[in-house]
């Protein structure tokens, strides 16, 4: 349980034992308290600053509660359908989210669909919902990414740059998860910005999958190749083609939507 992870070039090691206490013997995992206070944190910035954006903290924390629970089904999901192989020793395999095994984009796709059902429901405009939250959703990702620190993983190919990884004194290679989580500060830090420069609802929310999909789309073809899941075998994997597509629809929604405020 425990790993050596080291940052050569700046002189910094640690060692690291995935299990932070235990509760009743059953072990508390430092992934999962980092993943939480990444929720709490971004929700707590969400609930701040929703009023004055047109949306009530009531809505906002029924909203997360919901996303919450989509979200990690929908993370399950996503990574069962694209990683069948690793549940041959039965289906129930498929519910063991303690032993790993979720993926972001199907974490968004969850709580999306939760959120729209939501604001559906309670007459809510669902792009001005979406424009608010989405800067936690940030606060959330760059936390989380630091789980995969504590779990030595998400890292890249060999390198020898001044950020490189090493992980149990084996050879340097890119921390991926390092790299994100300083793109999703800096996303977060801009939406931030200039949200309130938007012309239209749902800008801000498209400008944030922009973002994210254009870091996604670099940060996957730097992974090692045993660890990307080949949608042209080793061409283009499939969160590439996910995130491509993220910038393709963010980029049509970011220039359609204030046409379309502009014409009602």
């Amino acid at each position: 349980m425990t790993n050596t992870i080291g940052f050569p070039g700046l002189n910094l090691e640690f060692e690291i034992n995935r299990v932070a206490f235990h509760i009743f013997s059953k072990p508390i995992y430092y992934y999962a308290l980092i993943i939480l206070t990444g929720f709490l944190l971004g929700l707590l910035f969400v609930s701040l600053t929703c009023k004055k954006r047109g949306v009530e903290p009531d809505a906002i924390f029924d909203i997360a509660f919901w996303g919450l629970i989509f979200g990690i089904v929908g993370a399950r999901i996503y990574y069962c359908i694209f990683d069948a192989d690793g549940f041959k020793n039965g289906f129930l395999d498929i519910f063991k989210i303690w032993e790993g095994g979720l993926a972001i984009y199907g974490g968004i796709i969850g709580a999306i669909i939760s959120t729209s059902v939501y604001c559906k429901k309670h007459k809510l405009s669902i792009l001005k919902v979406f424009d608010v939250a989405c800067p936690g959703l940030l606060i959330g990702q760059a936390i989380g990414r630091w789980g995969n620190f504590v779990n030595a993983e998400v890292f890249g190919r060999e390198t020898n740059s001044l950020l490189r990884m090493t992980i149990n004194n084996n050879i340097g290679v890119h921390p991926l998860f390092l790299y994100e989580s300083l793109w999703n500060i800096l996303g977060f830090i801009l939406i931030v910005i200039f949200r309130d420069k938007k012309k239209a609802d749902g800008q801000v929310f498209f400008s944030y999958i922009l973002w994210y999909g254009t870091g996604r789309l670099f940060l996957e073809g730097m992974r090692q190749s045993e660890y990307i899941l080949w949608l042209i075998d080793d061409k283009i994997g499939i969160s590439q083609a996910v995130a491509l597509i993220c910038i393709i629809v963010s980029v049509f929604f970011l220039f359609y939507l204030p046409k379309k405020q502009k014409n009602k």
